[in-house]
């Protein structure tokens, strides 16, 4: 009887070894077929390696072919105006045969989620928008942004620190610490932009006070110098930007030695061209995200399942944690002392979400609804539900649109 039992238990468990075999081998074939040797990726871009905006996205891409060799094959669609809404370049993407396409403008949006209901096979990804989950949700129409304003309130630290030393040193009284800002459109994404290097600002001279200027345009380099020479015209002691040229800071350099104005640039180091008053910049750094789009891809899998970041739905962003906000170079011959110092110790900060920016004494006020105001008293947490910032309300009193 002992050896019946011994002989059913051998056979139960060689039948459970061929079982779990038979399954093991199963998944991992399926795995393997469900896996793509390669895709082609597309990318619509609004500049070309010319714009600083563009230029971090092709930095990125360059990156992304490197890493993944011959597993990926790029086509580009470069200076698409935003203005346009992109759905030519999309559609000609689509038609060379695109698994993934990266839109990385807010004025393709409209185009890229259309595009996404009618090619549930294509995955799209859509740089700076908030409406991945807004209905119609489309499993394959993805939004995605570094939380830049984490990196605009060091900026703005940055540029405070120069404005206390200038004051102290006597060059300016407390009452002449006035930013100038050249900023692009009156939208969220600006205004959040502005405020938080603003709020940066304040922590280190409270009488600050800032004067903002809009394009009407991203990227135009005359546009945006001639308002960077207007706000300095006005008194303006340190020029800020979220355009997508180096006209401001170029506008700063030209007055170097006839007046004390200094730049803070955005999207690349601007160094190079005004080497004597830019002070730093701040960029997203968009390889993260597109890397990790390109490997879940490749893998079949989710790509906010891929990626490390904040989730939200069909969306996702990161900040200084994840390395999808970055500090550029510090220009330490100009720079106020301890500025190499705060710019690490705030970058800890915000790793550690110890930094709490959007609050303070202060009333937003819609630009487009005076009625509808903010009290910053109450606090506000960017980037708590979308990866694009909503921030969208102009402090009252203190920042002013000319």
């Amino acid at each position: 009887m002992n050896d019946m039992k011994k002989m059913y238990l051998t056979a139960a468990v060689t039948s459970l070894l061929m079982i779990s075999l038979f399954v093991i081998i199963h998944f991992v074939k399926l795995n393997m077929e469900s896996s793509r040797e390669s895709i082609t990726v597309g990318f619509v871009y609004d500049g070309d390696e010319s714009t600083p905006y563009t230029a971090n996205f092709i930095k990125a891409q360059k990156a992304v072919e490197k890493k993944l060799g011959d597993k990926v094959t790029t086509v580009v669609m470069s200076n698409t105006p935003d203005s346009t809404g992109g759905k030519n370049a999309v559609a000609s993407l689509i038609d060379k045969g695109c698994d993934l396409i990266f839109t990385t403008s807010f004025g393709y949006g409209d185009a890229a989620k259309k595009a996404a209901a009618e090619h549930p096979e294509i995955q799209f990804c859509q740089a700076t928008c908030y409406d991945a989950n807004d209905d119609p949700v489309y499993s394959n129409y993805h939004t995605f942004m570094g939380e830049i304003y984490q990196g605009r309130y060091i900026a703005g630290v940055i540029a405070g620190m120069k404005l206390k030393e200038m004051i102290t040193n006597g060059i300016i009284t407390p009452k002449q610490a006035v930013i100038g800002y050249v900023a692009a459109y009156p939208y969220s994404e600006v205004i959040s932009g502005y405020t938080a290097f603003f709020l940066g600002v304040r922590s280190e001279v409270p009488e600050a006070t800032m004067e903002v200027k809009y394009t009407n345009t991203w990227s135009n380099y005359t546009i945006e110098k001639k308002c960077a020479d207007e706000l300095i015209e006005r008194g303006c002691v340190i020029i800020s930007q979220h355009s997508d040229t180096t006209g401001p800071a170029v506008a700063c350099e030209d007055v170097y030695g006839k007046k004390n104005v200094y730049h803070i640039g955005y999207n690349q180091s601007m160094i190079d061209v005004a080497p004597t008053t830019s002070l730093i910049s701040s960029r997203i750094n968009w390889e993260p995200y597109i890397l990790g789009a390109c490997e879940a891809v490749l893998a079949n899998e989710r790509i906010e399942d891929r990626i490390s970041g904040n989730v939200h739905g069909n969306d996702i962003g990161a900040g200084f944690d994840k390395g999808w906000v970055e500090m550029l170079e510090l220009n330490s011959i100009i720079a106020a002392e301890g500025s190499e110092d705060a710019v690490q110790r705030l970058i800890d900060e915000f790793k550690a979400g110890k930094n709490d920016v959007f609050r303070g004494d202060y009333i937003g006020v819609d630009p487009f609804d005076p009625n509808n105001t903010y009290d910053l008293r109450n606090g506000y947490i960017e980037n708590e539900k979308t990866s694009a910032p909503m921030f969208g309300y102009v402090l009252k009193d203190v920042i002013t649109v000319v």
